[in-house]
């Protein structure tokens, strides 16, 4: 079970644990906030001594100490590598203690230092929620009213004040410690702390919404597939609303199929599987149709069903016909369902079923709730049907031209052979020499077996890097000699190589494809690969001395795209990698092809 998900079932205040990294930087600013009011305090006393009663020598040193106790804090929390909760509760405990003993030293506690109550009450909220905040006034409002009790029918009472006074240099202004004035203070702090409180309460509402959502996205993965993406979510979604069985229906747009697809809630057994059901077009009445609302919640009734509905901008409809809830029953068993409509671009429509739910919380914000959850991560999960689809329309036509290439290369060629030995039989039955044609042969298999691998080496997918790419290419260009018998070299003057990824497996292809040219169509005994790197670009260079293009000159990528000339493939991975292409023709003496490739260039992702 997820943790968010956990979290959002049993807390009706959506409360979520943030991270380490996340409560130590909110110590942060209150570390600094919590300073920089110390430091106006004292820029304030400085400015209008005034504010201080007796301007004692107390007074300041207890500014002054709040202060330094600021700047301790912040080097603790600088210093170590998460806040613990005692830590957090200390501190805390410390600010609402200050605003208690500054009160002393002013006019009152309703004097402008009143804006420590506020900073302590804002902590709260900005660490914890209402209920903290709400303690946080209380405690402040009990260290007043205490407080007023010792100065006014304490132990040291009106008489005792003067030799404390004359000790330290203090004069409390004892008509500010009245209880009717601080009956007024008391109501102030407590309705700012529910104040305060109750928005923090709807931020962290709404955080831990944007959680819950995160945690359902992250559930979303194309390796899963579109059946294990949605055994996860519903997974999720069951945890998250105590139901007992998940169902979907859909229907496809231009073929009307209906699929059903179950998951059932297994807390004592294993984790149990999505599986698709066996449908029928008659469903799409039971599943599908004259359901209230986009998403309602019907539980039993007595002997009919009470109905929540809410339409597609999360508004309650007044009028809802239980029928269709009626006729699911009859179908299933439960005693209660909500369900939640979703459409995909025109292409799918269908419904999602949560039988037995239940859930703390107001039932209205939690099926707007669940309507916004499909509405965000329903989107990512057809993204993965997609997705899939095209990869499986990617694969036929890969195998569709494999077949063709096969068919029109080695098939041809092996009939061709075939052919030839009938004919060799024969001549070798009447004694004619065979030789020349046996050669013939050889050269035909020969060619159609570097065609096979040269084929073979398109179908492999390439994992190389910047760290492999000079090795991988050095190895690619022997290989070819081997093969091929052209005398053929790879230079190149990089040390250590920075390209990305992607810009590696596109040269890669490059250089094969341009070798595949080299030895089918020039003719040359000669080929030089080199690799390079000049200022803001890099440069790979294939050359070769055979019998060249049909023009003579050299064109720059403009130029080729103009003319309509160039290697095909080579020009299409150029522009993939955000390169130029330039081709050097000599009929008769030779080819030399130019790929210049910026650094730092954003490269287009590969599907």
């Amino acid at each position: 079970m997820h943790p968010y998900a956990e979290r959002y079932r049993h807390s009706w205040r959506l409360r979520i644990a943030p991270d380490p990294g996340e409560t130590r930087r909110i110590e942060r600013w209150l570390a600094t906030a919590r300073v920089f009011l110390a430091a106006s305090a004292l820029a304030a006393i400085r400015m209008d001594p005034t504010e201080l009663l007796g301007h004692s020598w107390a007074a300041y040193g207890l500014f002054v100490f709040y202060l330094a106790n600021g700047i301790l804090i912040m080097m603790l929390l600088r210093r170590r590598q998460q806040s613990t909760a005692a830590f957090r509760l200390l501190v805390h405990a410390g600010d609402i203690l200050w605003p208690a003993l500054i009160s002393l030293f002013a006019e009152g506690p309703r004097s402008p230092f009143f804006l420590f109550f506020f900073f302590v009450l804002a902590a709260a909220a900005y660490r914890w929620g209402l209920w903290e905040t709400l303690g946080t006034a209380a405690a402040e409002v009990a260290l007043l009213w205490m407080e007023c009790f010792i100065l006014l029918h304490g132990w040291l009472g009106p008489r005792g004040w003067p030799a404390l006074s004359q000790f330290l240099g203090l004069r409390v202004n004892l008509p500010e410690f009245e209880p009717q004035r601080l009956f007024m203070l008391s109501v102030y702090l407590i309705v700012m702390g529910l104040l305060l409180g109750y928005l923090a309460e709807q931020q962290k509402h709404l955080r831990g919404e944007k959680a819950v959502v995160t945690g359902f996205l992250s559930r979303v993965r194309v390796e899963d597939g579109l059946t294990g993406t949605m055994q996860k979510i519903f997974q999720e979604t069951m945890s998250m609303y105590g139901a007992s069985r998940v169902l979907v229906a859909s229907q496809e747009s231009h073929s009307h199929r209906v699929f059903l697809g179950e998951l059932n809630n297994s807390r004592n057994g294993p984790p149990s599987e999505f599986r698709w059901l066996d449908a029928r077009p008659a469903d799409a009445k039971t599943y599908l149709d004259d359901f209230p609302g986009e998403v309602c919640h019907a539980s039993a009734d007595g002997d009919g069903w009470s109905v929540l509905a809410l339409d597609r901008d999360g508004n309650q409809l007044t009028a809802v016909n239980p029928a269709a809830i009626s006729q699911l029953r009859q179908a299933q068993t439960f005693s209660s369902v909500i369900t939640v409509a979703f459409l995909f671009a025109e292409e799918w429509r269908g419904r999602v079923f949560l039988f037995n739910a239940s859930w703390r919380g107001e039932k209205q914000e939690e099926l707007r709730f669940l309507l916004n959850l499909v509405h965000l991560v329903g989107p990512a999960i057809y993204n993965v049907y997609l997705l899939h689809r095209l990869r499986r329309r990617a694969s036929a036509a890969e195998r569709a031209r494999m077949a063709r290439e096969l068919h029109d290369g080695a098939v041809q060629s092996l009939i061709a052979v075939e052919m030839q030995v009938d004919v060799l039989r024969r001549q070798a039955e009447a004694k004619r020499p065979i030789g020349e044609d046996l050669g013939r042969i050889q050269a035909l298999l020969r060619e159609e077996v570097l065609k096979l691998r040269e084929l073979m080496q398109q179908m492999k997918a390439i994992d190389v890097d910047a760290q492999r790419l000079i090795g991988v290419l050095n190895d690619t260009v022997e290989r070819f000699q081997r093969e091929t018998g052209i005398s053929a070299r790879f230079v190149t003057d990089i040390g250590v190589l920075d390209m990305p990824q992607r810009v590696c497996r596109e040269l890669l292809r490059i250089v094969q494809e341009g070798l595949v040219n080299v030895r089918k169509h020039s003719g040359a005994r000669h080929a030089l690969v080199r690799l390079g790197s000049s200022g803001d670009k890099w440069s790979l260079t294939i050359e070769d001395d055979g019998k060249g293009f049909p023009f003579a000159g050299r064109l720059d990528h403009d130029l080729i795209e103009e003319a309509g000339k160039g290697p095909m493939i080579i020009k299409e991975r150029v522009s993939l990698i955000a390169g130029e292409l330039t081709v050097e023709s000599s009929p008769g003496k030779g080819t030399r092809l130019e790929i210049t490739v910026p650094r730092g260039e954003e490269v287009p992702h590969e599907f």
